[in-house]
């Protein structure tokens, strides 16, 4: 029987990485309205983020680049 892996879409840029892998651990999803990202102030999603960044960042980063491209991301939720 032949089975497919589901793929991560190519991300382009370090703030769509830490888009889709807050997205990934349900930290934050897209209004379904207006399409903005809203924080879903779950703390073990956050948790679950992070950990998957300090696990698994992208070619070239470290962790802890990773991890503040994922805060900054988190920090900007909600700005005007």
């Amino acid at each position: 029987m032949l089975m497919s892996k589901e793929r991560r879409t190519a991300i382009r840029t370090i703030q769509g990485w830490a888009i889709a892998v807050l997205q990934e651990a349900g930290a934050i999803r897209q209004c379904e309205y207006h399409g903005w990202m809203q924080d879903r102030a779950d703390p073990h999603a956050r948790e679950r983020a992070f950990e998957i960044v300090c696990l698994d960042p992208p070619a070239g980063l470290s962790a802890h680049v990773a991890a503040g491209a994922v805060t900054e991301v988190l920090d900007s939720i909600g700005d005007t």
